[in-house]
């Protein structure tokens, strides 16, 4: 007999986005359930976060201390040895204002550790997280979507039912094509990434010696992430026409492709690559970008890479995914407290609308700095081009890549957000305070961007506590 459980929310896959959206709707309230299919702490790729999440969704998840003594190494930007400049170059995160200060650094991450950092902060916030659930169905009445059908590692038989699903469950969702629409691929990126761990790799010198590294060379580009003192991950990402060198044995071809590349291989000079344990095994996996033709229907939301997924060279993988879940848990939190201000399709198009918006800053930008033959001031000048930013072509690159390019207050400003949830800002003080922050920020950046104005005709804007949507010109949460 199937057991059935109510809830309001079912959020489906553990990861960053579904911690990430779980913990924003549970803070409010709303009664979450958490389904993943594996038991943490588990092995995932995808090391190399951005201010964005570190110092805007983290903070709102109220994570940063947990972080902080997690000991990750400092990534204060990135040094990349691409282009028609043979030297390497390198920028830093507090090259802009929207990341000035003490938001001017990310993390370099061991995945295992801060997913399970993330889930476990999803626990601590009121969310039933049960792990070993695969999800293997969506549960439909009347054309919506109203749970779950789900078996737990003992083969027992769950049905969850909620007023919504989220489909937070990555690249290999079995619920996704439930939205309906197809899954489109670029045509653009189609490459083939091969990754290992090593210990004793070469560091680059104090103050960069956090920074992902990235090495394009003849067959593709490696990547160069400082996970610890000792501990490295290396990775080739693969052109489509060096498919070939990779089939049969993976160990042979990373070590022959490493040779290749002179600057990694200098790196990797007095390395051992990890042959046991979790980082032990030499993986494969597809980078080809694509987008979902749909990111929801009535009852269902894609987020994450559920929707849609892009090269990944500038590390913008969880980026995506928590900003996503952000955008998800405003739409959820709006629609579970009922509202006067906008009906479902407004609050979910709200939502599609924004997330597509920052995968195609991204994708546009990325068809670019894959001309190997421009240098970077092309790529800033590029940058500058794809965002519509009035800031300085370098800041624009900064912006795009650090995360910050949208001028989502919640990326860049999250403290803001925070103080007013806390009561510690009156109505009248925060608008002072909103106003004045605008200006400084629009002086600093150049940009011309409010927050409260709606990026379409007729759309929404988010509320003063950012966890919720809002018309324009509501002060209230």
């Amino acid at each position: 007999m199937t057991e059935i459980i109510e809830t309001d929310v079912v959020v489906v896959g553990g990861g960053p986005c579904g911690s990430t959206v779980s913990t924003l709707v549970a803070q409010q309230g709303h009664r979450v359930v958490l389904l993943e299919k594996e038991r943490f702490p588990r092995y995932q790729i995808g090391e190399s976060l951005l201010p964005s999440t570190v110092q805007g969704i983290c903070r709102l998840l109220g994570v940063s201390d947990k972080l902080d003594a997690a000991g990750f190494p400092l990534k204060r930007g990135g040094t990349f040895r691409w282009g028609a400049n043979p030297e390497p170059w390198t920028f830093a995160f507090g090259i802009s204002p929207k990341f000035a200060g003490t938001a001017s650094t990310a993390y370099q991450v061991e995945r295992m550790k801060f997913d399970q950092i993330l889930l476990d902060n999803a626990r601590e916030h009121g969310v039933d997280v049960r792990e070993e659930h695969a999800v293997t169905d969506v549960v439909e009445e009347g054309g919506r979507v109203v749970g779950v059908k789900c078996t737990d590692a003992d083969g027992v038989r769950r049905e969850i039912r909620a007023r919504y699903v989220v489909d937070a469950s990555g690249n290999t969702s079995r619920i996704h094509t439930r939205v309906g629409g197809k899954r489109q691929y670029s045509e653009f990126f189609r490459n083939i990434a091969l990754f290992g761990y090593f210990t004793g790799g070469k560091r680059m010198p104090a103050p960069v010696s956090g920074n992902i590294l990235a090495v394009a060379f003849e067959s593709g580009w490696f990547w160069y992430i400082p996970l610890s003192d000792e501990l490295t991950s290396v990775g080739v990402v693969l052109h489509p026409d060096a498919l070939e060198r990779i089939r049969g044995d993976r160990e042979r071809a990373l070590l022959d492709l490493i040779a290749e590349c002179p600057m990694i291989a200098d790196y990797l000079s007095d390395a051992e690559r990890v042959t046991s344990g979790p980082y032990g095994e030499i993986r494969v996996r597809k980078d080809y970008s694509y987008i979902q033709e749909k990111f929801w229907r009535p009852g269902l939301v894609l987020a994450g890479d559920a929707a849609c997924f892009i090269d990944p060279v500038f590390s913008s993988g969880v980026h995506l995914a928590t900003y996503s879940g952000l955008l998800a848990a405003r739409s959820l939190n709006t629609a579970l407290r009922g509202t006067d201000d906008a009906d479902e399709t407004a609050l979910f198009e709200e939502f599609e609308l924004r997330y597509r918006q920052e995968y195609a800053r991204f994708h546009d930008f990325l068809v670019a700095f894959y001309d190997k033959h421009s240098d970077e001031q092309s790529y800033f000048w590029k940058a500058k081009k794809v965002t519509g930013s009035a800031a300085s072509e370098v800041q624009s690159f900064v912006d795009l890549v650090g995360g910050g390019s949208s001028d989502e207050r919640a990326l860049v400003d999250a403290g803001s957000y925070l103080d007013r949830r806390d009561g510690e800002i009156d109505d009248m003080i925060w608008a002072v305070a909103e106003a004045g922050a605008r200006i400084q920020v629009q002086a600093a950046t150049g940009s011309t961007e409010d927050e409260q104005v709606p990026i379409r005709a007729g759309g929404l804007v988010p509320s003063t506590d950012g966890l919720h949507w809002s018309l324009p010109g509501r002060t209230a949460a």
